[in-house]
């Protein structure tokens, strides 16, 4: 393939690409949902899940160093998980399926403490959410299955792993299913009221300087 073709084809990708939407969730100005463009012809559709420089841009700085991919049928919760030492951001996305995917915020001394919002995660929609450190993260299936990816920004690590029990009272979150096919871990933790301030990750306001 000749230069001007390839200089041709260059320019038309990042002009389509430049064109994708993000934005900030409802409630917590941290969290962006993006949108993706999607390319269809006849033989399906094309779209980036993921590309540096542009989610830089978006405002998404930190370095992502594992990927998981996890499969569940329907009615299955997954959360609310968090890591307090090694706290990871994740940028979520389902790649077959649909998902309820919901977020806390557990940082102590935030103005929006124990508030969640939920956002609906699809292979249709192609939405992602990113979601950094210092908030749990759940989601549960609501298609037959789903398979769900995610980016983090930091490792796996059991030692300082935590979570919330999904049905606490006191944050009432409206699951779209009433009887979860859960874990046994998942099943065992404890409410956001009964853990302790030193299980909690810590608000830290940006303060613009003058």
């Amino acid at each position: 393939m000749n230069m001007p073709v390839i200089r041709h084809i260059r320019r038309y990708m990042e002009r389509s690409f430049d064109s994708m939407k993000c934005m900030p969730s409802d409630l917590f100005s941290e969290v962006i949902i993006i949108e993706p463009d999607i390319f269809h012809d006849a033989r399906g559709y094309f779209l980036e899940t993921f590309t540096t420089s542009k989610y830089r841009e978006m405002g998404i700085t930190e370095r992502f160093v594992q990927d998981n991919l996890s499969f569940s049928g329907k009615g299955t919760l997954r959360g609310l998980h968090y890591q307090l030492e090694r706290p990871q951001g994740k940028l979520i996305y389902a790649v077959h399926g649909e998902i309820f995917d919901v977020i806390v915020d557990i940082r102590k001394g935030s103005p929006s403490f124990g508030k969640w919002q939920g956002i609906t995660l699809s292979s249709d929609n192609h939405r992602q959410v990113y979601i950094p450190g210092g908030f749990a993260h759940g989601f549960s299936v609501v298609s037959e299955k789903a398979c769900v990816a995610y980016k983090c920004t930091d490792y796996y690590d059991p030692l300082t792993e935590h979570g919330i029990i999904w049905n606490d009272p006191a944050i009432s979150i409206d699951w779209p299913v009433s009887d979860p096919v859960l874990s046994d871990k998942d099943r065992s933790y404890p409410k956001l009221g009964e853990l302790s301030g030193n299980d909690l990750p810590v608000y830290q306001s940006k303060r613009i300087e003058q």
